[in-house]
């Protein structure tokens, strides 16, 4: 069989990529995992090349070699902060591949066909790789080859610009306030049908320039969605463009008949919207309402918040930790911008030292970024079993001496139970407000990254503990042995 080892590299290559996903669930399994992933594709990319790709090695091994040096690059510069603007800007990189690919697709598809109309049979038995697999197609074969090229290209597009702005948006060069055009829905939903009546005009044999114009259309459609989505919805937008490069990578995989894209591309996407659905749940969101109505809809005022935040020293925080007995740690985006997860983390050995029982409590959307708090306390080489999530902890609350929340506001916002006028009504939330004493480690006075007022900072048993996070927790190191 033609290409035979290469067919049997995919596989294992496929069952490597399988565990890599499945290890990256754990904690203690990750590390393992990322190895699993990192050979797979090893051994997919050697395939490739002694296979389909056979004859092009040295172009391979050029585009390999720029990849991996700009890889190496970028993640060496990148800080943990900016991994979710990575992230995204990687989701743009796959959508523009998609895109490329497909248009790749249809000039093979008119070459062959333009081969195929002069009777050219020696041209035609000299082709080699995609271009003899779509000389041997039927017709109805070629008309689906198109609708998965159209369906790459699509999707590919959307991926695109959707990311490009996420990372805007995640990097503060964007703002991150839901915007839209004026016209709203009507105006993806125009480009939507547009794209439509381009597919069956395409499918008519109408020629390359409806996939032009529909590109044009998909890439509207991938800004103004995600234009149209604010700050606290980023890490649910983030997962979704991750799902949908997978979907974009698949529907390329088919066009080009190879098995392993299409197996990747299905775990990737399957994965990212089943993570999307989970942080919607997280958020007493629907999907549909995430990414078609973005975020900041309400049904009336808001709750005017009464009191005033009440500001305490490391010294009154030491205190009342040497006679706390239980300590919940919230961590949230702050102590990622202030780099303050090696801090928070001897903070908890002095104290774990002392007989104290310490934990941490991640909501499901903490950070801009899915698992993004659990990453930084891993690097941190915080212990796994005492980092919890929200469901398993939240209980916990009104039998604990002190919680401190480190840089984080939407997720422990009363306001999400108190305000059914809030934007972030019914969103379950880490539920702090019920511990006997209550420090928030914050910048100042601000509203955060989501713009919403928090009345945890004005509760009675609340004190605001301002500063650099990363400074604020040095200062009570040095006062807790």
């Amino acid at each position: 069989m033609e290409y035979g080892f290469t067919t049997a590299a995919y596989v294992v290559a496929a069952v490597l990529f399988i565990l890599s996903l499945g290890g990256l669930s754990g904690q203690e399994s990750a590390k393992r995992a990322v190895w699993y992933g990192i050979v797979g594709m090893a051994l997919a990319v050697f395939a490739t090349l002694i296979g389909p790709g056979s004859g092009l090695w040295i172009l391979s091994v050029i585009l390999i070699a720029a990849g991996g040096i700009i890889g190496y690059f970028l993640a060496s510069r990148v800080e943990m902060t900016q991994m979710p603007e990575l992230v995204a800007g990687m989701h743009a990189l796959v959508g523009l591949a998609a895109v490329f690919v497909g248009y790749n697709a249809e000039l093979v598809m008119n070459t062959v066909a333009a081969l195929q109309a002069e009777g050219a049979t020696e041209a035609l038995e000299a082709l080699k790789g995609f271009s003899a697999k779509v000389a041997h197609k039927t017709p109805a074969e070629i008309n689906i080859l198109k609708i998965e090229v159209f369906l790459g290209v699509f999707i590919g597009a959307v991926t695109f610009t959707g990311s490009v702005i996420a990372y805007g948006k995640l990097s503060g060069k964007v703002t991150s306030a839901a915007k839209k055009l004026p016209g709203g829905h009507m105006l993806n939903a125009g480009a939507a049908l547009i794209s439509i009546l381009l597919l069956m005009i395409y499918m008519g044999s109408s020629g390359g320039w409806t996939l032009l114009l529909m590109s044009v259309a998909a890439f509207f459609i991938g800004y103004h969605l995600i234009m149209g989505i604010g700050g606290a919805d980023m890490p649910v937008v983030v997962s979704m463009l991750n799902s949908y490069s997978g979907w974009a990578a698949a529907a390329i995989g088919f066009s080009l008949g190879n098995d392993l894209l299409i197996v990747v591309g299905a775990l990737v996407g399957s994965s990212g919207a089943i993570l999307s659905y989970i942080m919607c749940k997280a958020m007493n969101r629907s999907f549909v309402s995430v990414i078609l109505g973005g975020f900041g809809g309400t049904g009336g005022p808001a709750m005017e918040v009464e009191g005033e935040q009440v500001a305490i020293d490391a010294d009154g925080v030491a205190q009342a930790l040497e006679e706390a007995d239980s300590i919940i740690i919230i961590p949230g985006y702050g102590m990622a911008v202030a780099q303050a997860q090696q801090n928070v983390a001897e903070l908890t050995r002095r104290l774990r030292a002392q007989g104290k029982e310490v934990r941490f409590a991640i909501h499901p959307v903490a950070g801009r970024l899915p698992g993004h708090m659990n990453v930084l306390l891993a690097e941190a080489k915080v212990p796994y079993d005492i980092v919890l999530e929200m469901d398993e902890i939240n209980e916990d609350f009104p039998d604990t001496d002190v919680a401190i929340v480190i840089g984080s506001n939407d997720i422990v916002n009363p306001a999400a139970q108190e305000d059914p006028n809030s934007p972030i009504a019914g969103m379950p939330v880490l539920e702090c407000w019920k511990a006997k004493q209550v420090f928030v480690s914050k910048r100042g006075q601000g509203t955060g990254y989501s713009g919403i007022e928090n009345p945890l900072f004005y509760k009675e048993n609340t004190r605001m503990y301002y500063g650099d996070a990363k400074q604020s927790l040095g200062e009570l190191l040095n006062r807790i042995s």
